[in-house]
């Protein structure tokens, strides 16, 4: 009894440990928490800067890879909700503030004072999302003004905001078209074009003011794309949504998109190469609803939303729960395969992928 007791003990052990192990590749380390506030906005610009910002005016900063982090609001504005962020390091930083007034604001001293870049009293005024292509030039999305989408545009790091020409749009927007600030990253760029993904009753993908169908969820308030994000070598885009009323529901939730390039030959025999985006039909379906998506390589995704964080390691065909607890953003760490990800109660969380 007592050799078989031993036994038993020693095989309860190390299955115990290997369960600890194997749990360990599947946890998400929560590196900090506030109480009352909900982030849903990150920003990773190099391996040991980490910012985030969401409700009452609340920042978050890191400077050594998440192993501490530096909780401030900004001073005048406890009460905005800043849901989309952008930082070029550990210094600056650039947050957008949604609803009216509409409000852009940097920091060039790691958060200690912050100065407005940009101001509309325009009650009608939401916007959503903020993205740079390089260190100069970026974009900021908003809902909808006059049934345009309201685009703004800056080529001096954030300094100086213009208002993009109505004519840059050349598809008509529709009725109940607009846009999700659920995690800052409905925008997207690569050199030469610029991309957006609408929601609600309509949602669609819009590639240089001209909007493409893709087969994603919508006809509701609570439908259509909410994330999406570019490969590392540009060939591949994700879209990731669904319902957030259900959130649960795998129904129609990502939509895959590849580049295509063609030959074309004109009449006097001479080809000319062009590139295309289309539909991925072997993409799969993440489990939920899902409002942030990142390529962690040019094969391996993570999506993020209310129900919980999935993992593809093929470019989006199949997806795996890694847990159940809710997450609204979630970013890349550069150069490693590990991801940042930030949501209610303050929670911002690390996950290596194994």
């Amino acid at each position: 009894m007592k050799k078989a007791f031993i036994t038993l003990f020693a095989f309860l052990l190390l299955f115990q440990n290997s369960f600890a192990q194997n749990s360990g590749n599947n946890s998400i380390k929560i590196l900090t928490q506030k109480k009352g506030v909900s982030i849903r906005a990150l920003a990773v610009p190099n391996l040991n800067t980490i910012w985030a910002s969401g409700s009452k005016g609340s920042i978050a900063r890191s400077v050594n890879g998440g192993t501490d982090f530096e909780w401030m609001q900004v001073k005048g504005y406890e009460t905005r909700d800043f849901r989309s962020i952008h930082a070029w390091d550990d210094k600056q930083a650039i947050i957008v503030a949604v609803a009216a007034p509409a409000i852009i604001l940097k920091t060039k001293d790691g958060g200690t004072s912050w100065y407005k870049v940009y101001e509309n009293t325009d009650t009608l005024m939401f916007l959503d999302a903020i993205h740079f292509k390089d260190a100069s030039n970026g974009l900021v999305v908003g809902d909808p003004i006059g049934n345009t989408i309201f685009l703004l545009s800056t080529n001096d790091k954030g300094e100086h905001w213009n208002e993009v020409s109505s004519n840059y749009f050349k598809t008509p927007l529709e009725k109940g078209e607009a846009f999700f600030a659920s995690s800052g990253s409905n925008i997207a760029q690569l050199t030469n074009e610029d991309f957006l993904v609408s929601g609600g009753l309509r949602s669609r993908l819009w590639i240089n003011g001209e909007a493409m169908n893709i087969p994603i969820i919508q006809g509701g308030k609570s439908t259509g794309a909410n994330s999406m994000a570019i490969s590392p070598n540009g060939n591949n885009i994700m879209i990731v949504g669904g319902d957030f009323m259900k959130d649960t529901s795998r129904l129609e939730n990502a939509v895959g998109l590849k580049l295509m390039e063609e030959l074309n030959s004109n009449q006097k025999g001479q080809s000319k190469r062009k590139s295309s985006w289309v539909i991925d039909k072997y993409i799969g379906h993440p489990n939920g609803y899902r409002s942030g998506v990142e390529y962690v390589t040019n094969s391996i995704l993570i999506a993020c939303g209310t129900s919980g964080v999935d993992i593809s390691k093929n470019k989006g065909k199949n997806w795996d729960l890694i847990l159940t607890e809710s997450f609204h953003v979630v970013r890349k760490q550069p150069t490693t395969k590990a991801v940042f990800l930030a949501g209610g109660g303050g929670r911002i969380g690390y996950y290596s992928i194994p």
